[in-house]
């Protein structure tokens, strides 16, 4: 299959960026050639005709890849941990809102009506009559992952109103972003079928928290199995410890890749229980990087940065890259935190504006996320950011029309 290049280069407003000068894909925009990966093969469930889901690699007419589509992105960072007998394991938990239907965008999103013929007015979180307002919905979305052989683990009631989050199995990065991406659509289309919508924004409603998109990340030694974040003794390993610190002074530095919308930034807000750092502690949620309670054999760190609106190949290569580098440096973690991290300075960047500045300066990751990706990546979120700040507000229309 060919499809032009430029693809990879359109913004959520339909647009496309000026690339930077030397990356002729901007003049000639040539087409690209999408191979299937046989491997990521599955039933596409709810279709009249019968459908699959199949992921395709990029890759030029000469048969070279596409560095900036985002699965090659991902799988460079994977072969960076192959060559030294590492193996990456990641496990996303991912949180996203039912929202009553809503064809104006000028008007905020309303919590959905239930089978009780009410809609949720409080926090719930774990709350299981909350779960059974949407319960028909919900054992439909559990049938279609199974057709879809989404591996996922449990799906519970989260904070907000009409919000869950299901929980996916431990596994291959690859395997788990292609599980997330399918699985958003699973939810998308089945939330329509029953009237209402599913929605992966990171801070969709004023006064509810944000969703976002954890992942917990362990390495494996790749001839043994054993887990390389710990000691033989259960003691954290210093692979542990480099991993966290590149997480440390990384993360904040490639926050777009996390963090990729103007409302991205709208969920990280201490009282939304999102971070505002890059602070580790021990089953500390209140830290940007959360560490589990587990023997050596299960040791894990949390990264709760990312938002449920990421591109998951992206988001999850940013957090191996980021702890690569950290462990190929040597570098130390700061000493965990024990109390509330909201107390503690914010790292992370308010704004997709300073956001972008730190990533454009950002050289080490840059270097293994590869530096074309990371111009173009840039140049589409410019462009979206430009096109965002020239929309006025209904806030600026509420509090400025006649006020000033």
């Amino acid at each position: 299959m060919r499809i032009a290049s430029s693809i990879l280069t359109v913004t959520m407003t339909g647009d496309y960026p000026d690339l930077p000068s030397g990356i002729d894909q901007a003049i000639q925009d040539p087409d690209c050639v999408l191979l299937p990966d046989p491997s990521s093969i599955r039933v596409a469930p709810g279709y009249r005709t019968p459908t699959a889901f199949v992921m395709t690699d990029a890759f030029t007419k000469d048969g070279e890849p596409i560095e900036v589509a985002p699965r090659q992105v991902l799988t460079k960072i994977m072969n960076l941990y192959a060559e030294k007998g590492w193996v990456p394991i990641i496990a996303p938990e991912l949180e996203f809102f039912l929202t009553a239907r809503n064809i104006d965008p000028d008007l905020p999103l309303e919590s959905p009506i239930g089978r009780s013929g009410r809609a949720e007015t409080v926090s719930q979180p774990y709350g299981l009559e909350a779960l059974n307002e949407h319960e028909d919905l919900i054992e439909q979305v559990y049938e279609y992952c199974e057709i879809a052989d989404i591996d996922i683990d449990t799906m519970i009631h989260e904070a907000g109103a009409a919000q869950l989050e299901v929980n996916f199995n431990h596994g291959n990065p690859m395997q788990l972003a292609d599980q997330v991406l399918v699985f958003k659509r699973i939810f998308r289309q089945v939330s329509l079928m029953n009237g209402v919508y599913g929605t992966f924004m990171a801070k969709p409603m004023d006064n509810q928290p944000g969703s976002a998109m954890h992942i917990h990340q362990s390495l494996q030694d790749a001839k043994t199995g054993n887990n390389l974040f710990a000691e033989p003794n259960g003691e954290d390993s210093w692979m542990f410890r480099s991993f966290i610190a590149g997480l440390q002074k990384f993360l904040p530095e490639c926050a777009p890749l996390f963090a990729p919308n103007v409302n991205s930034f709208r969920r990280m807000r201490p009282q939304y229980d999102a971070p505002i750092n890059v602070q580790w502690g021990r089953d500390n949620r209140s830290c940007g990087l959360r560490v589990p309670l587990s023997d050596g054999q299960n040791r894990r760190v949390e990264n709760r940065l990312p938002g449920a609106d990421c591109n998951p190949y992206l988001a999850i290569a940013a957090s191996l890259a980021c702890g690569y580098v950290g462990m190929q440096m040597g570098l130390e973690p700061s000493e965990p935190c024990t109390g509330s991290a909201y107390r503690l300075p914010r790292s992370l960047p308010r704004t997709l504006d300073e956001a972008l500045e730190r990533f454009n300066a950002c050289g080490p990751v840059r270097e293994v996320l590869g530096e074309e990706f990371c111009q173009i990546f840039a140049s589409v979120k410019e462009l979206e950011l430009d096109h965002f700040e020239g929309v006025v507000s209904a806030w600026e229309r509420e509090h400025l029309l006649l006020k000033v």
